[in-house]
């Protein structure tokens, strides 16, 4: 059995949509980056998406653990033309509306599809899974990587994942036996 411990990163205090834009994470909550760092198991190996925000964030929770090289398949969506716009500043909001209310292969201009972001995670985290059997994991990563990830082990349609919470500086514990999933807990603050 492998686990995978998803960590969102830092708050950006951004309120527009962040996905590519390499915004640094509020990292002051000290005390609960020492709780997600206590709660994680001593012996898992860390990674990270390469934008900085998940990047010191998961430099600030490691402690001793082994850190195995940042992934650009863990970024967030990438929202293309959409990208740091609030979602009244879309020009074409018919768009935006399918976008978000039927996820699937619908992408912003210029951007990827929940599906597009779905099959690059599921790439990394097949290679990490492969590169390590058995091994727990910590990922730390973004809002929409994680729910990826969350509606697999949820047996969840991509509308019906949107609709999960995934704070910052949270814990999703997903379990993997064979080929299933199972989501131990989310949104969980430790």
């Amino acid at each position: 059995m492998s686990r995978i411990f998803w960590i969102r990163h830092g708050p950006t205090h951004a309120k527009t949509m962040v996905g590519w834009s390499d915004l640094p994470a509020d990292l002051s909550d000290t005390a609960q980056l020492a709780r997600i760092e206590r709660h994680l198991p001593s012996k898992a190996l860390v990674i990270s998406s390469d934008l900085s925000r998940a990047v010191t964030t998961a430099d600030a929770i490691a402690g001793d653990r082994h850190r195995l090289p940042h992934d650009r398949n863990l970024r967030e969506m990438h929202f293309g033309d959409w990208e740091l716009k609030h979602h009244s500043e879309i020009e074409d909001q018919d768009h935006a509306r399918r976008f978000w209310e039927n996820p699937g292969d619908i992408r912003p201009p210029g951007g990827e599809s929940w599906n597009e972001v779905t099959a690059r995670v599921d790439t990394a985290i097949s290679r990490v899974l492969t590169d390590h059997p058995g091994a727990d994991i910590i990922a730390v990563a973004h809002f929409g990587v994680i729910l990826t990830q969350l509606q697999q082990a949820l047996q969840l349609d991509a509308y019906q994942a949107f609709a999960h919470k995934i704070d910052n500086l949270s814990v999703t514990e997903l379990h993997r036996a064979g080929d299933s999933w199972h989501a131990e807990h989310f949104n969980h603050h430790p």
